[in-house]
């Protein structure tokens, strides 16, 4: 047997960090499996779709590297076979017309919560009469399909991921496969598709194992085998609230634009609710590796950024530089650094140097593209606390006798400039502790950075110079 799952998204929504983690899940198993990973989207919600979300949800599903094999298919093309197969079950008479209008199916809800009682169809239109039917339809109804629910008995689901779920056949009624403007209901569509796409396995939200017992009686009533089910649980955050956006960042593009890698982004939701041992770090051929539904815990995870920020920052400490440097071209434009023509024109080694000097220290991409403000541009403001407390008088005469000592140094390098540094100080009777912190402010406008002289060399000749030399100008 070929493995073959599916993600399903509906184009309602940016594509957020759970239903990447489902669609993640669902990639892996297929890889690991040797099987197909399908992608459909599930937009038959005519009130909710918004077109212009496939792109980005697309694009979200690529960035991530979770290519699909087959698709994407929208069931909007399939009305022609939901058709068809509707009509199967009429024939087979395992399913019924309803003529039940909305005023009269609110008024029966009524009635069962006034009796205390769970609102459910009471099977009114089960057992009608030809002619019934024909009254109702000179009278201008346009009936709904409901599938015939057995009156009793269970339904058990061995789910691979919570293990025994029962559904009782009493909790559930005749619920509705097609409406009355003839689009399928989600049930409905859902199960034609998984039969005709061969489906193996849905792993999907736990928000879904309430449809479970519905899809599995259409599988019943059209005569085929359930796929496995796992009910993947939800994502909450740390406050165990359902995660939204007043948490911060849920959609996959947010995490994208504040400047976390995908490899960072994919290892986190792979480890949130599944494990392998200790393991905390994964490429994507480990994770295919040691992924298994079975290690998947059925409690509700929890979004921890800070464990997602402390990922980013071994992925940005061991990538290559010169990727990381081409990375930083869009984060130079959105922090105003550059226009768009000035970060594309940016030399791809000074790029890279930025990365090698500052990526210890980074968490995110915008934080290390940000020193390129004042290594690369004099558009930066001072820290004018820090101004204060370290440019005196003193420190700004040394330095500006500094600029003239290294107004000759060759080759511009770290190594020479810090030599040619320590000449300087030891002529004056000092030491290079006693204006490094001076210096770091007159040249970046802050006490905190990479190497003196890394940071030098990186800056040029010209901008050192030049920010020495007028360094006079800060004092207070």
């Amino acid at each position: 047997m070929t493995v073959r799952v599916r993600f399903a998204p509906s184009p309602t929504g940016e594509l957020h960090v759970g239903g990447a983690r489902t669609a993640l899940f669902n990639w892996l198993f297929a890889r690991k499996h040797h099987g197909v990973f399908i992608l459909r989207f599930e937009d038959t919600d005519i009130e909710r779709n918004r077109p212009e979300l496939i792109e980005p949800i697309l694009e979200s599903l690529r960035w991530l590297g979770l290519l699909w094999d087959e698709g994407p298919y929208f069931q909007s093309h399939r009305m022609a076979l939901y058709r068809e197969w509707a009509e199967r079950l009429l024939k087979e008479n395992k399913a019924y017309r309803c003529y039940c209008t909305p005023e009269e199916l609110e008024e029966k809800r009524k009635r069962a919560l006034a009796a205390k009682q769970k609102p459910k169809y009471d099977g009114h239109c089960r057992h009608l009469t030809a002619q019934e039917e024909q009254r109702f339809l000179n009278e201008g109804r346009q009936p709904a399909l409901r599938l015939k629910v057995p009156q009793s008995g269970t339904i058990v689901v061995e789910d691979a991921i919570r293990g025994r779920v029962e559904f009782d056949f009493s909790e559930l009624d005749d619920f509705i496969i097609v409406r009355s403007d003839g689009r399928p209901t989600y049930n409905f569509a859902v199960v034609v598709d998984d039969i005709t796409m061969g489906i193996t396995h849905v792993i999907r939200a736990d928000e879904h194992l309430n449809n479970t017992p519905k899809q599995i009686l259409l599988y019943q009533a059209f005569g085929y085998p359930a796929p496995v089910f796992a009910h993947v649980p939800m994502v909450l955050a740390k406050d165990r609230s359902k995660l939204s956006k007043r948490h911060g960042a849920t959609a996959v593009f947010e995490f994208r634009d504040r400047g976390i890698l995908p490899e960072a982004l994919v290892n986190y939701l792979a480890r949130l609710g599944w494990s392998h041992g200790d393991q905390e770090i994964f490429s994507v051929q480990e994770l295919i590796e040691h992924f298994s539904l079975q290690a998947v815990h059925p409690s509700a995870a929890i979004f921890d950024e800070e464990k997602l920020l402390w990922l980013n920052q071994h992925y940005l400490k061991t990538s290559d530089p010169k990727r990381l440097g081409e990375l930083l071209r869009p984060f130079l434009v959105k922090l105003g650094i550059f226009s768009e023509a000035e970060a594309h024109a940016v030399p791809g080694e000074k790029l890279t140097q930025i990365v090698v000097l500052f990526r210890e220290r980074a968490k995110t991409l915008t934080e290390l593209a940000e020193p390129a403000r004042y290594l690369l541009t004099d558009n930066f403001s001072y820290d004018s606390e820090a101004a204060q407390k370290f440019l005196t008088a003193e420190k700004v005469a040394l330095l500006q006798g500094l600029a003239g000592a290294l107004a000759s140094v060759e080759p511009f390098t770290a190594a020479e400039l810090e030599r040619a540094t320590r000449a300087y100080l030891e002529s004056q009777g000092k030491t290079l502790k006693d204006v490094a912190q001076a210096c770091r402010v007159a040249l970046t406008g802050r006490t905190a950075g990479a190497g003196l002289f890394e940071t030098m060399e990186l800056m040029g000749r010209e901008r050192v110079l030049g920010r020495l030399s007028s360094v006079a100008s800060l004092l207070t």
